[in-house]
């Protein structure tokens, strides 16, 4: 029911053509190629909103200038800006952008998920959350968040 949801009627933006990757080592397969901004932002632009049919991309609340990557230092931080202010699934959708690099990057990254600042009334709060390893993997306990997460990561072909 349309009366429900936090923002009823979001702003929808057009997606962004995706880029060929070129390949940076074609001589040696077994050399590894430097995880960077657009491969991230490849990772994370179509999982699907949890309240709405849109990507995050379709939403704005990701965009590949709010991704920061150190591969040399295995870091990547992602920030991204909920659609509206008070909206009480900023966790979940952190939670999802923590398990898509989860699952997709190797395990030498550590990832920082943040709300822009500014852009959430509990900005410090989901923060925290996000970012504690005992507290994440505890919300991937529940079955029903966990639900929640994979339909979000679910691949879409309505591309």
């Amino acid at each position: 029911m349309v009366s429900n949801l936090i923002n009823a009627n979001p702003v929808v933006y057009e997606k962004k053509d995706r880029r060929t990757r070129s390949a940076v080592n074609d001589v040696d397969e077994y050399v590894g190629e430097p995880i960077d901004q657009q491969e991230i932002f490849d990772h994370l632009r179509d999982i699907k909103d949890p309240e709405h049919p849109y990507s995050l991309e379709e939403l704005k609340v990701i965009t590949e200038d709010a991704i920061e990557v150190d591969d040399n230092q295995s870091y990547v931080r992602v920030t991204f800006t909920p659609t509206v202010e008070h909206c009480s699934l900023a966790a979940v959708i952190g939670l999802c952008l923590r398990v898509k690099l989860m699952r997709c990057l190797p395990s030498r990254f550590k990832v920082d998920i943040r709300v822009a600042p500014g852009t959430h009334a509990t900005e410090a709060a989901v923060n925290k959350q996000l970012n504690d390893k005992e507290r994440v993997a505890a919300a991937l306990e529940s079955p029903n968040l966990l639900n929640m997460v994979d339909e979000c990561l679910a691949p879409s072909y309505a591309s």
